[in-house]
């Protein structure tokens, strides 16, 4: 589009629309028939991954509404019920498949079987039958997470959570009965099902989640189960020569106290030099490893980079890189029991990950759904060797229509700018920042280490000297609806701090919402580099991305007016300084094309 042409689709709004009082973060009790699963982190309600609620994992009598202004438009989900974890994606002669915890009988969890899509483009997907579920007695009670491994001959393997008689949690195995067939329609299961059991003191409600296995310069397949004692969170390892038998290695991977259960373990390498993805047997001096794990008592998922000791068979993390809840984490947001693969055919490495909802169970019964995927991510390592770096993958681009863009544009201090031409419900956009003069930059507090707790109270409506400044989205036309994705910039004595936040207090004119402000401090240095910003709006869920994917927030919000052409999209600055937009270009995203 001209300059000319852009410009004119610009309009400033009022700033005092956008300092309105900011409204009290809200909590979200979630109630089961007389039982309440409340986890506080930053008085956030969360729900646990597999939590059992027999009484409603049956049918549900729920009439799915036609009007259905938070379903996706290009973010993976199936036509209705219940998702959680991303199981097993691996590509195979070419055809990426992505499995996933699946009710196949309701919107809230249970009944839980391995469901099953197929792509060429990690973007638009075909559904299939469930690949994986109960009907062997190691399995009977469900087949919750677990993960793939390419064996040799080019033959997938499956290594899955199955919940027998007893209701302990064992470890399965599961292969294509049909290798010809690139969409491995079918899978058997061999009769020495389980292959692993909780033994030798295993907590046998605290044994799950099978990583992707690797072999090792013995010649031996190893993988680790996520479990616990007591608060002592732990990557059982086992081993293996042929992948039917598996051998408990006498002490963990690694373990870490005061954290819990760990659940949806990872275990990968990643190339200290380059960022292309390795497959995940591959180790040399030159290849760093990445733990992660996903802690079920705070519902956040934290990693660890470090080495991986063959002849010790133990991870040790780097020093520095924290091993708790105060560690790095893949998304500051709404983003669990994540699972990345090697994608061979591009040599990248490709995370998945879980988006749950905000709203409550009766919510998701009357819609009929709950559970959306995030948009798959590049990871690599960042140059620093210090953090990892996710990216949406290059194919989402495939969606993009309608460009806008702009080049230098001031953003004076308590300007807002509505970008128009896009579907802004729909969109995908990026922007970039360069700061005139950083000298008025507010003095960082000592107290200011929670950066979530900091974003809480300074929103975008709390005015600052360097920000807030952002991205406005799923804004309503008078801005009573909206959320901010914003950075602020500090000082102290030797540098600058940059925190990135996703402010939902302000996300919907609905009370009944869990509201939570996410934030993350930005490692950049806003002196030498500009600040960049892109978010994935969809409806109901953004995803950000700040300095080029060194800090990701997932937020899920459900507006009440600014849904579908009534959404908007607003540049700010509620700073008291000038600053300038260098470059921003947004797209409507066309819709992908998921055939049920």
């Amino acid at each position: 589009m001209p300059i000319t042409k852009f410009l004119s689709s610009f309009h400033l709004i009022s700033p005092s629309l956008l300092l309105s009082s900011k409204e009290a973060m809200a909590f979200t009790a979630f109630w089961f028939i007389g039982l309440c699963s409340l986890l506080l982190g930053y008085g956030v309600h969360v729900e646990a991954s597999h939590k059992v609620f027999l009484n409603l994992q049956s049918h549900q009598n729920a009439t799915t509404t036609t009007h259905q202004p938070y379903r996706t438009g290009y973010h993976f989900q199936p036509a209705k019920n219940w998702i959680n974890d991303p199981d097993g994606p691996m590509i195979y002669k070419g055809i990426y498949h992505l499995f996933y915890q699946y009710n196949p009988k309701g919107a809230v969890w249970g009944n839980i079987v391995w469901a099953h899509s197929t792509s060429t483009d990690l973007v638009n997907w075909v559904h299939h039958e469930p690949a994986i579920k109960p009907s062997i007695k190691s399995d009977i009670n469900g087949c919750w997470s677990g993960s793939t491994t390419i064996l040799p001959g080019y033959k997938p393997a499956i290594l899955y959570t199955g919940i027998d008689p007893q209701n302990r949690q064992v470890q399965n195995l599961a292969f294509p009965k049909n290798l010809s067939d690139p969409f491995l329609v079918e899978w058997t299961k061999p009769p020495q099902n389980p292959v692993m059991t909780p033994i030798d003191g295993i907590n046998a409600s605290s044994f799950r989640d099978p990583t992707t296995a690797w072999k090792a310069p013995d010649g031996k397949w190893r993988v680790i189960i996520g479990s616990k004692i007591d608060r002592l969170g732990k990557a059982i390892l086992y081993k293996s020569k042929d992948f039917i038998k598996w051998e408990r290695v006498d002490h963990p991977l690694h373990s870490s106290k005061n954290t819990g259960m760990w659940e949806c373990p990872d275990f990968f390498p990643v190339s200290v030099n380059s960022g292309v993805g390795l497959d995940t047997s591959v180790t040399g001096p030159s290849v760093k490893h990445v733990l992660k794990v996903s802690l079920d008592d705070t519902k956040h998922e934290y990693y660890t980079i470090g080495t991986y000791n063959l002849k010790k068979d133990k991870y040790f993390p780097n020093k520095g890189s924290i091993d708790n809840g105060s560690g790095l984490r893949y998304d500051y947001g709404k983003f669990y029991a994540s699972k990345t693969f090697f994608d061979s055919s591009k040599n990248r490495r490709i995370l998945w990950g879980w988006i749950n909802e905000s709203d409550s169970v009766n919510d998701d019964i009357k819609k009929g759904w709950s559970g959306v995927q995030a948009i798959p991510r590049n990871i690599w390592l960042d140059k620093s060797g210090k953090q990892l770096v996710q990216w949406p993958i290059d194919e989402i681009e495939k969606l993009h229509e309608k460009p806008v863009d702009l080049q230098s544009t001031e953003l004076k201090k308590g300007s807002v700018i509505e970008v128009s031409g896009i579907t802004a419900s729909q969109a995908d956009v990026e922007v970039s920042f360069d700061l005139s003069t950083l000298k008025n930059a507010e003095k960082v507090n000592p107290s200011w280490d929670n950066p979530q707790l900091l974003c809480s109270q300074k929103g975008a409506s709390v005015k600052g000297s360097l920000g807030p400044f952002g991205l406005l989205v799923l804004a309503s036309e008078g801005l009573e609806e909206q959320t901010a994705v914003f950075f602020r910039v500090f000082k102290n004595q030797k540098r600058y701090v940059v925190l990135m936040c996703s402010d939902q207090s302000r996300s919907s004119l609905r009370k009944d919402l869990d509201k939570t402000t996410y934030g993350a401090f930005l490692d950049v240095d806003p002196l030498h580099e500009q600040l960049s910003l892109r978010s994935l709006i969809d409806h109901s869920i953004v995803e950000s991305f700040g300095g080029k994917g060194k800090v990701c927030i997932t937020s899920r919000v459900y507006p009440k007016n600014a849904v579908y052409d009534k959404a908007h999209l607003y540049v700010f600055n509620n700073g008291t300084e000038d600053i300038r937009i260098s470059k921003l270009s947004a797209w409507s995203m066309k819709k992908a094309e998921i055939s049920y």
